[in-house]
């Protein structure tokens, strides 16, 4: 992580500690542990400046300012679906900029966020990778995302989805750290069956969260049904090949109970054939699991293009056929692109679709 010009990053950031990290600082202060709970649930209502505590003393509220800072994150750029969804491009402290993308559905409100700045995976179909990586995002700035979007659209938000900017197991301890703030009692109080994490397959990590035994929904980019096909798309196939990805869902899913979404972007040509809706089917015999489709968005400079709608409804047939279940997702925000990726670039200067 950046360094502040005195503190180490991880000294100053307030709202990245747990309540019992902060109940034991602030005991090292010479302070009661109810003060560590007020100012975490004031952290956790969103504020962005210790002078908003009211109900700590001006004296306190000073010295924590000295020894601290609160993360937030500053609405850049919003653009508002016709269909209600909201697109955010966020403003972090060191000028980085990162994207989520708030959604409304019968059962409440969710929104998808970010965990890096850019992301080191370099998918084909993907525009985030093309710009890069840069850092790891805090789990304060994870955590921010959600209350700043919150704020700003007057909701309360039900869903989190970690299915934006970066691979979430590649900034494995922040992610952790997020969650465990997020799903607090004394936090937003959002409950690990409403939370999703997205991955590309770093297989290691999966094993670890699957001993960890929480409740949240693993959806994993899965893609192809082959090494062929998958190692050309998605690099990360090269370390973890599709046999050891799917053994271990295999084992995720048997220590935790939970179904496995596998993500597919139907690619026209590539990967939407009847002979891979089949190879499929074969692979996720036997795995708690459900393929959610995707129709892949147009990326500059790959040629990709979106499976027909015939194909796509054929593809869901054959799987269906052999007992996988299967849907097409729904489109959200397509007219303001709401997928992540395009916002950031255009503010570095590219101009690249996202996916």
């Amino acid at each position: 992580m950046k360094e502040d010009a005195v503190t180490p990053w991880e000294a100053w950031d307030i709202k990245s500690k747990t309540l019992k990290e902060l109940q034991e600082e602030f005991a090292q202060k010479g302070l009661p542990k109810f003060r560590a709970l007020q100012v975490f649930r004031w952290l956790h209502r969103g504020v962005g400046d210790f002078s908003q505590m009211t109900d700590l003393s001006k004296d306190l509220r000073q010295d924590l300012a000295q020894s601290y800072r609160i993360v937030t994150a500053e609405v850049a750029q919003k653009r508002v679906s016709k269909d209600g969804t909201v697109k955010y491009l966020f403003r972090l402290f060191d000028e980085e900029y990162v994207e989520s993308v708030l959604m409304h559905y019968k059962y409440g409100t969710s929104i998808c966020i970010s965990t890096q700045v850019g992301c080191k995976m370099n998918c084909s179909f993907c525009a985030t990778g093309k710009s890069g990586f840069s850092r790891n995002l805090a789990a304060s700035e994870i955590l921010s995302q959600v209350q700043a979007a919150s704020q700003d659209a007057g909701v309360r938000i039900s869903h989190i989805v970690l299915m934006g900017m970066g691979e979430p197991l590649d900034n494995y301890e922040n992610v952790l750290r997020f969650l465990e703030l997020v799903t607090s009692p004394e936090g937003l109080q959002i409950g690990m069956r409403h939370i999703s994490l997205s991955t590309c397959g770093i297989v290691d990590k999966i094993y670890d969260l699957a001993d960890r035994k929480y409740q949240l929904t693993l959806s994993v980019s899965l893609h192809a049904p082959n090494d062929a096909i998958r190692s050309r798309t998605m690099p990360i196939n090269n370390r973890w090949n599709i046999g050891e990805l799917l053994q271990a869902c295999k084992y995720y899913g048997a220590k935790t109970g939970r179904r496995i979404s596998f993500e597919y972007a139907l690619i026209q040509g590539v990967n939407d054939t009847d002979a891979c809706a089949l190879e499929l089917a074969g692979r996720l015999k036997g795995i708690l699991a459900h393929v959610n489709l995707i129709p892949v968005n147009d990326v500059t400079g790959t040629g990709y293009r979106k499976s027909r709608i015939e194909q796509q409804k054929r593809f869901v047939s054959l799987l269906e056929s052999r007992g996988i279940p299967a849907t097409v997702r729904r489109t959200l925000g397509s007219d303001i692109e709401a997928s992540c990726g395009q916002l950031r670039r255009k503010v570095e200067g590219g101009n690249d679709h996202e996916s």
